[in-house]
């Protein structure tokens, strides 16, 4: 595909990590602490473009396409859901990082890839020195707090968990139509304006393949059985992160406006929220039953904080990468 590169002074490679081939995209120095980025749906690794460079500046930093997305490989389906469950595809993300000369690693997940950034935390502890978690609450947490005012915002967590090819073939005949609605519906001015056109270029390109957009779906399909299921392990057995955690969710993004905390409440107090301070936040509360050494803030954004405010995400994630936050 003839795509624009939007990655100054970044290397481009393809890893073989044992069940799948992940494209990532490599900067900064090689003696810097070493961080990986994770994209979500329905996007690739270019939606850190324009942060990338700015982190660079101090650290290592990897950008891979999660199997199934993007340039990376499409592994074939599992019983159960599990080639695209956030177990398998956080197995890929140690590999990937093992392969590149990195045992341990901070991490940088948002959507599908903050998923697999918390899920990486609970099942290989010891290997992140540090994890940011951008615009989600936990899995089991969503599907608990499925309400109606949820639902109508996450839609497409119902809909892309439908047994294949139901969702495949609808939105194969209107693949454009349907992300770009999907991208614009989630940002704060309900537009595409907050999206460079090499972006949104990289975006459609790879959404409209009929396996890559059954892998996506997949993704989801794992999302409503497999992963909540290990969600709710976790939670029965009392594990825990056991590494800094810091939560980001935009002001207008999925879990303020969907209403997804334990407690149902949404409201913002604007400031950094630390665990064990006077302040009980929406989407941070949510996150204390899997983490103890927690903060958080909401940032002035819907969901795609990196491309929305690439200047306040930039702000909140470089103290706490280099644990000065």
């Amino acid at each position: 595909m003839d795509l624009p590169d939007l990655f100054t002074n970044f290397d481009a490679q393809t890893v073989d990590v044992g069940e799948a081939r992940l494209f990532c995209r490599i900067g900064g120095r090689d003696d810097a602490p070493p961080v990986v980025l994770v994209h979500g749906y329905p996007q690739t690794h270019v939606e850190w473009h324009r942060i990338a460079g700015a982190l660079a500046e101090h650290f290592r930093i990897v950008l891979p396409d999660l199997r199934g997305y993007g340039w990376s490989s499409v592994p074939s389906d599992e019983p159960g859901h599990a080639a695209y469950s956030k177990r398998a595809m956080a197995q890929d993300i140690v590999r990937l990082m093992e392969k590149l000369g990195h045992a341990r690693f901070a991490y940088v997940g948002h959507d599908r890839g903050a998923r697999v950034g918390y899920r990486l935390a609970l099942d290989h502890p010891g290997r992140l020195s540090r994890l940011a978690l951008l615009d989600i609450v936990p899995t089991a947490a969503m599907w608990s707090g499925m309400d109606a005012k949820l639902a109508m915002k996450v839609y497409h967590w119902l809909f892309l968990a439908q047994p294949a090819p139901f969702p495949e073939t609808l939105i194969l005949s209107q693949h454009r139509a349907y992300q770009d609605h999907c991208l614009a519906s989630w940002t704060k001015a309900r537009d595409l304006s907050a999206f460079d056109p090499g972006a949104l270029a990289h975006y459609n390109a790879f959404f409209g393949v009929p396996e890559r957009l059954h892998a996506t779906c997949e993704d989801y399909r794992a999302g409503a059985t497999i992963d909540r299921a290990l969600d709710e392990e976790t939670l029965a057995a009392g594990h825990k992160i056991g590494c800094p955690t810091l939560v980001l969710w935009g002001s207008s993004g999925i879990p303020a406006d969907g209403g997804t905390a334990p407690d149902g409440s949404t409201a913002h107090n604007g400031n950094a929220v630390r665990d064990g301070g006077t302040v009980e936040d929406g989407p941070l509360a949510a996150w204390r039953p899997f983490a103890d050494d927690l903060r958080g803030a909401p940032i002035d954004s819907g969901h795609f904080l990196p491309e929305e405010n690439p200047e306040a995400t930039l702000s909140a994630l470089v103290p706490f990468l280099k644990g000065e936050a």
